[in-house]
């Protein structure tokens, strides 16, 4: 096993966020972002964004890794566009606690009004005690293993006329 296999996942979360030069096998070189490091094999999710906008992913498999250099810092606007790389293209913006706070209030409402008993748990919407809506509170965020609840609440959801319109 070669030495970047041999380290802890502390240690590769010290390399998150950074830009690193990577050398592997046979002397390929891969640069860009460290997204993440597989705690199991090892291997490192790199993100290289370029001038159009679009950004490549490359993953080195582990065992092929023999060094890796920090080349650069990264701050907490780059944390944030790493985290948005693999969120649908509607999801990328951040909403903030007062935002999320209305939407949950709104989604309450909405289900209320058409006579489903929603109840609070922190952050999370029960319904009908089977069924939650996590934040940010859309019709993808609600679980239940009844399917046929599941689809008739996830329906509701996405007919909620949503915060400002006559309920």
């Amino acid at each position: 096993m070669n030495e970047w296999s041999q380290k802890n996942p502390m240690e590769w979360n010290e390399y998150v966020n950074k830009e690193v030069k990577v050398t592997a096998d046979e002397k390929h070189e891969y640069q860009g972002w460290v997204l993440t490091v597989d705690p199991v094999s090892a291997s490192i999710v790199l993100v290289d964004f370029h001038n159009t906008g679009k950004a490549s992913v490359v993953v080195v498999m582990g065992h092929a890794v023999k060094e890796v250099e920090i080349l650069k810092e990264g701050d907490e606007g780059m944390a944030s566009r790493l985290s948005s790389v693999f969120m649908p293209e509607g999801c990328r913006e951040v909403l903030s606690k007062d935002e999320l706070k209305r939407r949950k209030e709104c989604l309450r409402a909405w289900l209320e009004k058409n006579l489903i008993p929603v109840t609070e748990e922190g952050e999370t919407l029960r319904v009908a005690g089977v069924l939650t809506v996590n934040p940010p509170y859309d019709s993808q965020d609600c679980s239940s293993s009844n399917e046929i609840i599941l689809s008739r609440v996830q329906s509701l959801v996405e007919s909620n006329p949503g915060p400002g319109e006559n309920l």
